[in-house]
């Protein structure tokens, strides 16, 4: 079969466009299959896309971009990714109210983006509101610094936050909500030791404190709220569930607990601090949230807070579940990450070797280049295990495609670093020493051909810094 050679050219140069000058020869077959290549021919043909590969390969980007100009026409406009898909239940006219839902434990890192950012990009399709919540009911998981990272952090990378709030604040309204179960009779305050409460749960028997008055079960709750009261790990409020489901870890789930922890926030203003469901369902229902997108280790808690919402008979919102990102190389802990900065491996939360926002914002990455990748991955509910090196070479072929359009090009040559006005500061930390001629404004993203993208900080050395962007 005879390819046109222009037609080739033309796929090579738009593939090495969009990989900053260099082809590769699998992507050009591909789009060749389009015009009637078959698999039989690749053999016949491959020399040929090698030759011109090579020769397009040794020419400059910006020769490139105007040869592809002139052969664009040729190959056609690329077919545009269907986006989102549709969620269910949408009112069009009022839109969508939706949450995003961190524990201030740390800042926020790759896992808030994967969750965050589907809730966010929904708002956006729709319209409605965005809420941030920070979930900072367990005083003892708190870092009292990300309670200014989180919101900072979610106003760059999504955009369109609505409102953000924290929970500690709002305890008043989770002990009017715990009081309400239990005058529902729907909750108890159980005293029993924890070994003999999972001995009778695990038989499907209920304890003692189970089926006490009304009048004893309030008492109960305001010794558990009152200094003088019962002590910490003496009493649990519980919700009255199905003692013969299935899952056990869903029988007579605990809604709050005493934890006498100084909070960050709170002080020792409150001794009874509620757990998860019971804060999570109080603010779904108070808030009307519409649709919920959350990771799918989740999917027990919703069904304890949807068995609140029936006793209130409150309407559920959709709710949607995300598999993870399981990295083989790549540790994404809050507290683990914390003790390294402290003992000097990090030099703090943003550096370079981190997978938090901090980090990843210093390295030059764009909150549409997540975009993209999280609109192409969908509402997925398939755990995927990756690389490091695997997923960032995903993630910069999508920031490249958005900062082609807003970046300045430059010259770049590597020296040592007697002659180096220029370091290379490398995803591992390593270093390369270059000079030029190009003198950028602060923190202003620059392209050196043949080479990277660059962010230039101007505070962080006499010389000028940037972080070389993909491989």
């Amino acid at each position: 079969m005879i390819i046109d050679k222009k037609l080739i050219r033309a796929y090579a140069l738009k593939n090495a466009l969009e990989h900053d000058g260099k082809a590769n020869p699998g992507s050009v077959l591909s789009g060749l299959f389009n015009h009637g290549l078959s698999k039989e021919d690749v053999q016949e043909v491959m020399p040929l896309i090698q030759a011109i590969l090579r020769e397009v390969d040794a020419i400059s980007i910006l020769e490139q971009e105007r040869e592809f100009e002139e052969l664009k026409s040729l190959i056609g406009k690329r077919p545009e990714r269907e986006g989102l898909a549709e969620l269910e239940g949408v009112d069009k006219k009022k839109g969508v109210i939706m949450r995003f839902a961190p524990s201030p434990s740390g800042p926020m890192h790759l896992g808030h983006i994967f969750t965050g950012m589907l809730n966010s990009l929904y708002v956006k399709k729709y319209c409605g509101m965005f809420y941030l919540r920070i979930e900072d009911t367990n005083p003892e998981n708190i870092d009292a610094d990300a309670y200014e990272m989180i919101p900072e952090e979610a106003d760059w990378i999504f955009g369109n936050v609505h409102k953000c709030y924290c929970q500690s604040d709002r305890m008043v309204k989770y002990y009017e909500l715990a009081e309400k179960i239990i005058d529902k009779k729907s909750a108890y305050v159980c005293t029993c030791d924890s070994e003999k409460f999972k001995e009778l749960i695990d038989n499907r028997k209920p304890c003692p404190c189970r089926n006490l008055s009304l009048k004893e079960q309030l008492l109960r709750w305001e010794k558990m709220i009152d200094k003088k009261g019962y002590g910490e790990g003496e009493a649990v409020l519980r919700f009255k569930s199905d003692l013969n489901d299935s899952n056990p870890a869903m029988r007579d789930f605990p809604l709050a607990r005493i934890n006498l922890t100084k909070h960050p926030r709170q002080g020792k203003k409150y001794r009874v601090w509620p757990l998860m469901n019971l804060c999570v369902a109080c603010d779904d229902m108070e808030f009307g949230f519409t649709h919920i997108i959350r990771a799918k280790e989740h999917r027990d808690n919703a069904k304890r807070q949807a068995m609140i919402f029936k006793i209130f008979n409150e309407k559920l919102p959709r709710t949607y579940f995300l598999g993870r990102y399981n990295f083989i190389d790549l540790e994404i802990s809050c507290s683990k990450t914390k003790a390294k900065i402290k003992e000097g491996v990090y030099s703090g939360w943003d550096d370079i070797r981190l997978p938090f926002i901090a980090a990843l914002r210093k390295r030059g990455y764009q909150p549409e280049a997540f975009e993209k990748m999280i609109v192409q991955r969908g509402m997925s509910e398939v755990d995927k295990v990756i690389s490091q090196r695997d997923f960032f070479k995903v993630l910069n072929n999508f920031n490249r495609e958005v900062l082609r359009s807003k970046t300045k090009k430059a010259d770049f040559e590597k020296t040592d670093e007697k002659k180096s006005n220029v370091i290379i500061l490398m995803p591992d930390n390593q270093k390369i020493f270059g000079k030029t001629s190009f003198k950028p404004k602060d923190s202003e993203i620059v392209y050196f051909e043949k080479f990277g993208y660059g962010k230039f900080n101007g505070k962080d050395s006499k010389k000028l810094l940037f972080w070389f962007c993909h491989e």
